[in-house]
């Protein structure tokens, strides 16, 4: 549980740490877009977003390790999804036949796009928490959702929730693995047996875990009332979010990547030969 890195913050100070929340947000928007706009079978697309990753965790003084470590909470998922890809994928040449079962070659191509994609969308977004605090991301979605105001969209409250959601999930993280290891000295068996039994013996794990989180919305709304919490009405701002330079110098770069991988989806054919 300690591994899963998604909602975590990493304090330092760094090129990536000290830009505007707003820009940080967008520019992984934009990366996101990036990963979506590389074309099936075109690998040279995903070296180039996986390179832009690399050179933010460089800048950001992340442990790279720290920011990989974010795909083991859906890697269930990656491999699911790449045998999905494998044995249900009849299209291309086949590579190996057995009964039902067939792997061609388009089937791997495929699940290998598959997993990349899924991984460097993870990546990127593990990076935006690891350097922008719960607080720092709800103002920048605050901001930049300002206008929704004009057709009375509670855009305060849902940077509110969101903040609050990326906030509890190292707790709620914490606690899950607190409450397995006390059931685990009560005898508590997770590991052994099919799917079923797994699956029947996490609920001794998830109603304490709902319980818990329900008391915690409690205690929460109750120091939030105590603090007289009224919203959004005549709020202000403790740190006022302002651009430099090195949002600049970001937004240079992260629409760099998006010519490139434009540029490698013309020419790639070109490129590979």
């Amino acid at each position: 549980m300690k591994d899963v890195t998604f909602g975590q913050y990493f304090p330092a100070k760094s090129f990536v740490h000290n830009m505007d929340a707003r820009v940080k947000i967008l520019a992984v928007i934009a990366y996101i877009v990036a990963v979506f706009l590389v074309k099936a079978f075109h690998f040279l697309g995903f070296l180039a977003c996986f390179l832009f990753v690399i050179i933010a965790t460089i800048f950001s003084r992340v442990p790279f390790l720290k920011v990989l470590r974010s795909i083991k909470g859906i890697l269930f998922f990656i491999i699911l999804s790449a045998i999905l890809q494998i044995f249900f994928n009849a299209d291309g040449k086949i590579l190996l036949e057995w009964k039902f079962i067939k792997i061609t070659d388009k089937g791997l191509l495929n699940a290998g796009f598959i997993v990349a994609r899924i991984s460097l969308i993870v990546l990127g977004a593990s990076l935006l928490t690891l350097t922008t605090s719960p607080v720092e991301i709800a103002d920048g979605i605050e901001s930049l959702m300002y206008p929704l105001k004009w057709i009375k969209f509670p855009v305060h409250e849902f940077a509110l929730i969101m903040s609050i959601a990326l906030r509890f999930i190292p707790t709620l993280l914490d606690e899950t693995d607190r409450i397995i290891k006390a059931q685990k000295a009560r005898g508590a068996d997770f590991e052994s047996g099919n799917l079923f039994k797994r699956a029947k013996a996490l609920i001794p794990v998830l109603i304490p875990l709902l319980i818990s989180s329900f008391r915690r919305a409690d205690e929460l709304a109750d120091a939030m009332d105590a603090r007289c919490y009224s919203g959004s009405k005549n709020r202000t701002k403790y740190k006022k979010m302002r651009l430099t330079w090195r949002d600049a110098v970001a937004t240079v770069f992260i629409a760099g990547l998006i010519v490139g991988v434009v540029f490698l989806n013309k020419f790639y054919w070109l490129l590979v030969v």
